[in-house]
């Protein structure tokens, strides 16, 4: 079989989406050796995340032909005619969308969607960006063969929003990077605590800085803990919601205890993780939360919020708070760093429950997907 990738993400994306992309055709094409992977990115540039997909036999990648839609035009309707010439048979858009005239292109077709957040929190999205999101998004949802949501929370937006058949769509978890399962040693957390020049105790909360990933909630709630407790904080500044984030801090007189890592070289972010005494968050609205995933994997209690789909990744032995109750939330992280036996067994039981994002899982899922595609498109 031959499987056609949209790539912008895995190609250009460090963090979320490209973390997606890479892991899904990484899985599968190590599931099936004899399938051949075609990955169609507007272009391609030197990113070491893509190291290990490059290195597989049976994956390849493919540009816009020199005359022709280049960019994002080439994306959104050149593919099509490569997907014809290449005798693809299935295309898979991993990041909510297709090309828009995927249905003309007579290739079976699915669609990965991660999250309706655009209609669920419009107040964090431009209105532009919003009719752009809802009209792209959309328009995959209705013309692929299958969808696959990335949790049932999705599942349920994306029925609810765009009016889909809720057999069409397959709940597919999504796995994290291989590298959080290994257990780190004391020496290997010694090396990044002096390199980072990390607090001694921290809580770390992990994602892009902006109002819905709520670190705000998170700085308050530090006010009131231990003054020996320190925040990391890793991700990027979305739309200078740092800004307000730092005046809390200066507020409540926690600003040197708070401390950001911005472009953090991934491959540290297991031994972070393993390093912290507690994994935070109070988002409040996600399509799946990987931090949360990637918390358990690391041996970490973890708090996340309650109001979407964070007890899917986090399981029964998560704390879950009020998004808009700091005290809840500082209540939760003294819980976990100053409790006992009871700490210690939550732990373990998250890690079970973490086996059940088996990635070798995930990827007999997707196959399975793939072929209920083909099979809806042939018997239109």
């Amino acid at each position: 079989m031959i499987i056609g990738y949209d790539g912008k993400r895995a190609v250009s994306n460090m963090t979320g989406l490209g973390n997606y992309s890479r892991l899904v055709i990484e899985r599968v094409a190590l599931a099936e050796p004899l399938d051949k992977l075609l990955i169609y990115t507007p272009k391609l540039r030197e990113n070491p995340r893509l190291a290990p997909i490059r290195s597989l036999h049976n994956v390849e990648f493919r540009l816009p032909p020199p005359q022709g839609f280049q960019g994002s035009l080439w994306r959104s309707f050149g593919i099509s005619n490569n997907l014809r010439a290449d005798k693809v048979d299935i295309y898979h858009g991993l990041s909510n969308e297709l090309p828009l005239n995927i249905s003309k292109s007579g290739v079976p077709s699915i669609v990965t969607m991660h999250d309706v957040i655009y209609r669920t929190m419009p107040e964090c999205y431009k209105p532009l960006d919003r009719k752009i999101y809802d009209f792209k998004y959309g328009r995959a949802c209705r013309n692929a063969d299958r969808i696959i949501a990335v949790s049932e929370c999705t599942k349920r937006d994306v029925v609810r929003f765009y009016g889909v058949d809720p057999d069409k769509i397959d709940v597919i978890y999504q796995g994290c990077d291989e590298s959080f399962r290994r257990q780190r040693s004391p020496e290997e957390i010694a090396e990044l605590r002096q390199r980072l020049n990390l607090p001694e105790r921290f809580i770390l909360q992990v994602g892009t800085i902006e109002k819905r990933k709520n670190l705000e909630q998170t700085v308050r709630a530090l006010s009131t803990l231990n003054p020996k407790i320190e925040l990391v904080v890793v991700g990027r500044d979305h739309h200078g919601y740092k800004k307000r984030v730092d005046s809390i801090a200066e507020e409540l007189g926690v600003t040197n205890r708070i401390h950001y890592y911005s472009g953090l070289d991934f491959k540290d972010l297991p031994t972070l993780n393993q390093a912290a005494d507690v994994i935070a968050y109070p988002s409040r609205y996600e399509g799946f939360g990987i931090p949360v995933l990637e918390g358990l994997e690391s041996l970490r209690p973890v708090v996340a919020a309650t109001g979407s789909c964070l007890e899917e990744a986090g399981g029964p032995d998560t704390l879950y708070v009020d998004p808009d109750s700091p005290a809840d939330l500082a209540s939760a992280f003294n819980a976990l760093i100053f409790g006992g036996r009871e700490v210690v067994d939550m732990v373990k039981a998250g890690k079970e429950y973490a086996r059940r994002f088996d990635t070798d899982t995930m990827a007999g899922h997707l196959l399975n997907s793939y072929a209920r595609a083909i099979e809806a498109f042939h018997s239109r």
